[in-house]
């Protein structure tokens, strides 16, 4: 098979990359080299079996050389980041949104060989995961108003009788209520690509990433996820942040088991579909601050901030069992940081949490 990973440099794109290479694929690579990312410059990961194109998804000539002969597609390019979405609003919906018509458009308009496409989405579309309510029973939450936030009043109730909610395993059929220009950008680029598979009759395979984390995650990109955020400010013996109290919860799947899910679903007879890629179990924020503290060997406690940012999500973890009807296993099924603390540690960390938080303060989003 002919596989083309847009991203395919990036931190999730390289380990489907690798997959795709295991298992005999031939496989091409379109990435732009994003300076937040990779300083310009490939990295010492890159596979050599992969044909590397460097370029964007925004550029409309790339897409006639970057598909030639491909039979399956990997979406992977994106801008990545909560906070920074919030005020780089044109960036991330350029890339992420037009960068995809881009190459949806000549799709629909050029002769090409593609018979499948599976596309990264991201559990933040969800907004606020399934909940139950002791009174109303099941309850999809909206999310919390700023002025909960503001008032330091974490924890979701019910919107019907506002009693206190408990999280439960969010399903792939909960409504999509994003907030965040991020999680927006992922939503459409979505269900544009599913409607155009429908449109088209091409398989497209929706992968809803829960929070991936592993190797090769930059440790000098303050808008990454928190796994490597923590990893740089202890390598730098900086004091993990942790907003709220640290309680909120996330589901952290393995880079690995991301890119393994991807490469069984391409071989699965599905199209128009969306999947849930996450463990089905919950860390706190705070529980994992002090787990890379432990396993980094150093005396460093995390300072919980008692601080919201508007458009974070309380709790949201993944009901994954129509990807585990199909046969898949997990090789991580429960957090397993060793990777990332042995990697971590010949890798460059330049700590860049604090000239983040200042940004976001003086466009009061803090």
């Amino acid at each position: 098979m002919r596989a083309l990973v847009t991203g395919g440099l990036g931190f999730i794109g390289s380990f489907i990359v690798d997959e795709l290479v295991r298992n005999k694929h031939s496989v091409r690579v379109l990435d732009n080299l994003e300076p937040q990312v990779h300083a310009g410059k490939l990295p010492d990961y890159t596979n050599p079996e992969a044909e590397v194109i460097i370029g964007s998804v925004c550029d409309s000539s790339v897409w006639s050389r970057v598909l030639e002969d491909v039979e399956v597609i990997f979406h992977q390019a994106a801008m990545v980041g909560m906070g920074q979405s919030q005020y780089l609003i044109n960036k991330y919906v350029d890339v992420n949104v037009t960068g995809t018509a881009k190459m949806l458009d000549y799709l629909a308009n050029h002769e090409h060989n593609v018979k499948k496409l599976l596309v990264a989405a991201s559990m933040s579309s969800y907004g606020e995961g399934l909940c139950k309510c002791s009174k109303c029973g099941l309850v999809e939450p909206p999310m919390r108003s700023n002025e909960q936030i503001n008032d330091k009043k974490w924890e979701l109730r019910c919107p019907t009788c506002n009693s206190q909610l408990s999280s439960m395993p969010t399903p792939e059929t909960k409504r999509l209520d994003s907030s965040a220009v991020y999680s927006l950008t992922k939503k459409y680029q979505e269900e544009m690509c599913l409607s155009f598979g429908k449109t088209y009759g091409i398989p497209v395979v929706s992968m809803r990433y829960f929070n991936a984390y592993g190797p090769r995650q930059s440790l000098s990109n303050p808008y990454t996820g928190v796994a490597a955020l923590f990893t740089s400010r202890l390598k730098n013996g900086n004091t993990p942040l942790v907003f709220e109290d640290g309680l909120q919860n996330r589901d952290f799947i393995h880079v690995e088991d991301v890119a393994c899910a991807n490469v069984f679903l391409m071989n699965h007879n599905i199209s128009g579909e969306a999947f849930n890629i996450g463990t089905g179990n919950t860390v706190s924020i705070l529980d994992l601050a002090r787990k890379l503290a432990q396993g980094l060997g150093v005396d460093i406690e995390p300072r919980v901030l008692n601080q919201g940012r508007p458009g974070d999500v309380r709790y949201c973890y993944a009901d994954n069992s129509k990807l585990s009807s199909l046969g898949f296993s997990f090789k991580y099924p429960e957090l397993d940081i060793d990777t990332l603390i042995d990697w971590s540690k010949a890798a460059v960390a330049v700590d860049k949490s604090e000239k983040a938080l200042n940004e976001m303060k003086q466009r009061g989003l803090l």
